[in-house]
């Protein structure tokens, strides 16, 4: 196997990749001369999005369960033999369940918990030692505003984006220490087909309300970001969770009629 990582293109590793937030990732890596690896286990959607993307040689989707520890364990392999090498991962597959908290079931939590919270240590873990070995990379875990401050029906899915957080410190301290850097990007509310599907307009006015450059963000600049950590201009930045989110989790509530009279002192 070649070691020398100065000759080849480094390899990213994205996982939920077949739509949404998670291919525009795996975008911004293909326009960054990365080899890209989109795991999903929406079989077809990943088909469709490779379609999309014309299958260039550099990027590849496996069909994986990252909440299964043997199929993540024989990707990583599948990876490994392939393009002899993983720089970049992305720890970005995740489900939501929104229900009130007394409605959540143990199954709820559980289908919730499998993927978000046990799918980024086992996928930390596996190619967590392929960086080690291989003495650098970068792993960002894809979080979310939810795991900064309680919201209803989020009880499952808040609690796991904040394990998420802590997740990430705990990996930071220790793997910052064999040159393995990793950090987490909290997006905001985002324009994806699924917030397009579930938002009511009620829904839309109250965040544009609530955030003070009200709009949603997109998906391009949850991308540029995860981007930029783990490029060579962010090599001192370890343990760090970075909200793309408007100023959405610093404002708390918020009282948008101050803000637009803010708007009126210009």
């Amino acid at each position: 196997m070649n070691t020398d990582h100065s000759s080849l293109k480094r390899v990213a590793v994205v996982t939920g990749g077949a739509r949404g937030i998670g291919l525009e990732i795996g975008k911004w890596f293909l326009a960054n001369a990365y080899k890209v690896v989109l795991i999903d286990v929406e079989r077809e959607t990943l088909a469709a999005a490779l379609k999309e993307q014309g299958s260039p040689e550099d990027l590849v989707g496996i069909d994986c369960d990252v909440s299964n520890f043997s199929q993540v364990q024989s990707a990583s392999q599948d990876i490994l033999k392939k393009f002899g090498r993983v720089d970049v991962l992305v720890n970005n597959a995740g489900v939501a369940i929104f229900k009130p908290v007394l409605e959540t079931t143990f199954d709820d939590w559980r289908t919730v918990m499998s993927t978000n919270l046990d799918g980024v240590f086992i996928c930390s873990q596996l190619f967590g030692a392929l960086m080690v070995k291989a003495g650098q990379g970068c792993i960002v875990n894809i979080a979310s505003i939810s795991g900064f401050r309680a919201s209803t029906l989020r009880t499952a899915y808040g609690t796991s984006k904040a394990a998420v957080i802590q997740l990430t410190k705990q990996y930071a301290v220790e793997l910052g220490n064999m040159n393995v850097r990793v950090n987490a990007v909290a997006p905001g509310p985002i324009e994806t087909d699924m917030a397009k599907k579930v938002h009511t307009p009620e829904i839309r006015a109250d965040y544009h309300d609530h955030i003070p450059l009200g709009r949603y963000g997109t998906t391009q600049e949850i991308a540029a970001t995860v981007g930029f950590l783990c490029s060579d201009a962010a090599s001192y930045v370890n343990g760090q969770v970075i909200a793309v989110d408007g100023g959405f989790e610093v404002t708390g509530v918020g009282v948008p009629t101050l803000r637009i009279d803010s708007k009126k002192l210009k």
